[in-house]
């Protein structure tokens, strides 16, 4: 099964603001090690409550955009039930439910399929939380 399967954590330090943070050359740094030329898979995993996966376009605004509009679905106010943490905390657990926690994307010849502008990108609103880990999986 190795040869078949390697997986890989990398660590993420995402500070103390909502941010979208791109994994697309560390997926390809991944790649180069793990798929050697094969095709596959991609998985790419954040375990975690309050953060997700999404594959945008970024650097022309597009991640800013996304902020925003996650700021205007999910407002970081009172309304929540789930109260811990900072005030309106209870978004962050909501957030998995918009912006899914993995993302499966195609491998071909040991290269990410990525569309021209296509990124991958680990979002996260949640301020409390500085630090992550991405799980990168390959399946040939």
């Amino acid at each position: 099964m190795a040869d078949t399967f390697t997986t890989r954590t990398l660590d993420i330090a995402t500070g103390s603001s909502e941010t979208v943070h791109d994994l697309t050359a560390a997926c390809a740094a991944f790649l180069d090690d793990a798929a050697r030329g094969r095709d596959g898979l991609l998985n790419v995993f954040v375990p975690h409550a309050t953060a997700g996966i999404a594959v945008m376009e970024t650097g022309a605004g597009s991640d800013d955009d996304l902020l925003a509009a996650l700021h205007d679905l999910l407002p970081a106010d009172n309304r929540w039930r789930h109260r811990h943490g900072t005030p309106g905390h209870g978004r962050d657990h909501v957030l998995p439910a918009l912006v899914p926690p993995h993302a499966t994307l195609p491998v071909i010849n040991g290269h990410l399929e990525l569309g021209t502008w296509q990124s991958v990108v680990l979002v996260d609103t949640n301020v409390s939380n500085h630090n992550r880990q991405v799980r990168l999986s390959f399946l040939a």
